[in-house]
């Protein structure tokens, strides 16, 4: 199935070398990854540095090695597409609204990018796997299209975050590949300063894979993996890996209905659905695909909805991104569904009252001592002279009213006193 890479183990053996120098090579990249993953966890600024030197010996390995020949058949896409029940679903014209993701990176861990398609020509490559840019699956440039396809008129498709900048890390050129450069490319990506990193690849759990993803958290970059479909030695359902590590943002795939879809991996840990089936996106050789399926094309739209995030808020660190998605999900009913179908337009515009707690502003510093000048004291003396005017002011005015009735009385009466008559 298109929408699921198992990553295997392998000997190196697109490498000319012995056997035992092919092994040693692994078992040494495991030992980089993990002094890596332990740093990155004790919090010293060794990781970077060891980060650094890390890529940067793939990369040169990969610079002095000619590449491999490759068999790029990526399969036919189209040129004719209608749009997506996902765009729809998820509401995403409103969302733009708010933001398009602006100003933050999102990294694609996968098979590679074809930017020379129209919607993907803002994408930076790096290739630690010998064979080129190009991507000869398809598989990397639909996941990249998910997340970030440039609105283009007269398609009628567009990436969740279309204004967000795409760094592909390509990792793999056959559909398969090595857990040491998988591990290798999460810390690059984190290196190079990706705010989000999309993993739709499926691994088993090792030492390197999981201490590549310790240090990319450690960097504050929000992980999105696949919950993908790992099948254990006696064929029932595992965990797929870096999708069930703590900190790591799983993404299990749906349908047009909302219910979690057959092929999505129930034993995962689930954070929350995107749409996984009957997926539209960008393809490799200029062309699109309609009909993509599996947890590998719900990832994208999970990382995508992530990057919105991180540009509408940009004040809040990977935990609370995280946390931030799966509070604002539609609610999930069942094994595999997490926090249930994501809500782009919620998870940018809701109001987390523990959210705003927790980014309450600082109380202002008290004002110095004699900042405010204290009243003066009582003056008592005033007071009563002030009483006694009032009193003598009262004593007058009742004296002229009684004055201004009585005297044009006597007047009238010749000041005379009255008399009573006895009346029988």
């Amino acid at each position: 199935m298109i929408g699921r890479m198992l990553v295997t183990v392998l000997v190196l053996a697109a490498v000319a070398a012995p056997p035992a120098v092919a092994e040693a090579e692994v078992g040494a990249a495991e030992v980089r990854a993990a002094e890596v993953g332990a740093a990155a966890r004790a919090g010293t600024a060794g990781a970077v540095s060891a980060a650094r030197a890390e890529t940067s010996v793939v990369e040169a390995g990969t610079a002095g090695t000619a590449a491999a020949p490759v068999r790029c058949n990526p399969g036919r896409g189209t040129t004719s597409i209608g749009e997506s029940w996902a765009q729809r679903r998820l509401s995403l014209p409103e969302v733009w609204e708010l933001t398009k993701g602006a100003g933050v990176t999102v990294a694609v861990v996968d098979s590679g990018v074809d930017s020379r398609h129209p919607q993907l020509r803002r994408t930076r490559s790096i290739d630690l796997t010998a064979t080129g840019a190009r991507d000869c699956l398809g598989h990397g440039t639909a996941v990249a299209g998910i997340i970030a396809a440039a609105e283009m008129k007269g398609v009628p498709f567009t990436g969740v975050a279309p204004q967000a900048k795409l760094l592909s890390i390509k990792q793999t050129s056959d559909g398969t590949g090595d857990v040491a450069r998988l591990a290798l490319a999460i810390v690059r990506a984190a290196e190079l300063g990706a705010d989000v990193i999309n993993v739709s690849v499926e691994a088993r759990d090792q030492a390197d894979l999981r201490n590549a993803v310790t240090y990319a958290l450690a960097m504050d970059a929000v992980v999105v993996a696949a919950a993908g479909n790992v099948q254990k030695e006696d064929g029932t359902p595992g965990p797929a890996y870096p999708a069930a590590y703590e900190g790591v943002l799983s993404v299990g795939a749906a349908g047009p209905d909302g219910a979690r879809a057959d092929s999505s991996n129930a034993v995962t840990p689930v954070s929350v659905l995107a749409p996984g089936k009957g997926v539209t996106s960008t393809w490799a050789g200029r062309a699109y695909r309609e009909d993509l399926e599996g947890t590998s094309f719900a990832a994208p739209y999970v990382a995508g909805v992530v990057a919105l995030v991180r540009a509408r808020h940009p004040e809040l660190d990977n935990v609370r991104v995280r946390r931030r998605v799966e509070l604002t999900a539609n609610g999930g009913a069942g094994a595999g569904t997490g926090a249930g179908m994501v809500n782009p337009l919620l998870a940018v515009s809701a109001i987390l009252p523990s959210e705003q707690v927790a980014l309450a502003p600082r109380q202002a510093a008290p004002l110095p001592g004699n900042a405010v000048r204290p009243a003066p004291p009582e003056d008592s003396r005033a007071i009563s002279i002030s009483l006694w005017v009032a009193l003598g002011s009262l004593a007058v005015g009742v004296l002229v009213t009684v004055a201004g009735i009585a005297v044009p009385m006597g007047r009238r009466r010749g000041w005379r006193p009255g008399s009573v008559e006895n009346q029988t």
